[in-house]
């Protein structure tokens, strides 16, 4: 029997989804995109979703034996129906999503990482954007993601050169939140994790939705998205249980509504 392409583990509201093919460096090929999405999409329901790769690599990247036969429309219909909704499975879902980075994210597979909420890497990992090493510009979101994260100039070095940046480059370039060294790297994973299915899910819900539009708003339409979104927090149990806690000098129990 065939080995799953993604392997899912839930357990204390953290809801963590692994690529599984190690033998390639986990390069995404189509059934693998698939099942990805599929458990992207169930961890919605859960409190936190860490993404993360087996072996020694994150993830290098589009299955080249996967891509041969493509021509201009192939590369827009793959990207519009597999890339696009496995981004938006991340993007858009509702609760925290970090990248656990163990290993090479290259191509895609770095722009899956990017796509996420938080990304940790581990020190021995490293970004690359590959694509114009095989005549392609970056896709699955680098475009939008990593100007935004480290600037035009870097975004444009980054793309053009698809030299390598080590994990504690992309952390003092801001591209992610934190390089940890490779022997505490599962360690810090599992207790961000873990703070994050703990806290006010509803709260981080908001949080995303109000960050990710942000580059797209003018201050005035960014202070009405507050507003707005505060109001819903404000109506929150969350609220409630975080103000009573505040007060009562204990730590929060917060529930998600």
């Amino acid at each position: 029997m065939m080995a799953d392409l993604v392997t899912v583990e839930t357990a204390g509201g953290v809801h963590r989804v692994t690529l599984n093919r190690p033998e390639v460096m986990n390069a995404l090929n189509r059934e693998l995109r698939r099942e990805l999405t599929a458990a992207l999409l169930a961890g919605h329901a859960a409190r936190v979703i860490v993404l993360t790769g087996a072996g020694r690599g994150f993830c290098s990247g589009q299955d080249l034996s996967d891509a041969s036969g493509l021509d201009a429309a192939g590369f827009e219909a793959t990207l519009n129906d597999e890339y696009v909704p496995m981004i938006r499975a991340i993007t858009e879902a509702p609760v925290p999503v970090i990248a656990a980075v163990n290993g090479v994210a290259a191509g895609a597979g770095a722009n899956l990482a990017l796509a996420c909420d938080l990304v940790i890497a581990a020190e021995s990992a490293v970004f690359i954007q590959a694509f114009t090493r095989i005549g392609l510009i970056p896709d699955a979101g680098g475009t939008s993601f990593l100007p935004r994260r480290v600037g035009l100039q870097r975004a444009m070095g980054a793309a053009l050169l698809a030299e390598p940046v080590s994990a504690r480059q992309a952390e003092a370039w801001g591209m992610i939140w934190e390089a940890v060294p490779d022997e505490r790297f599962a360690e810090v994973v599992a207790g961000r994790a873990a703070k994050l299915a703990s806290g006010p899910t509803g709260a981080y819900a908001a949080l995303k939705q109000a960050l990710r539009g942000a580059f797209d708003q003018s201050l005035e339409a960014q202070l009405a998205v507050e507003a707005r979104l505060q109001g819903v927090c404000g109506g929150s149990d969350d609220f409630r249980e975080g103000v009573a806690a505040f007060q009562e000098k204990r730590a929060p129990r917060f529930v998600g509504r």
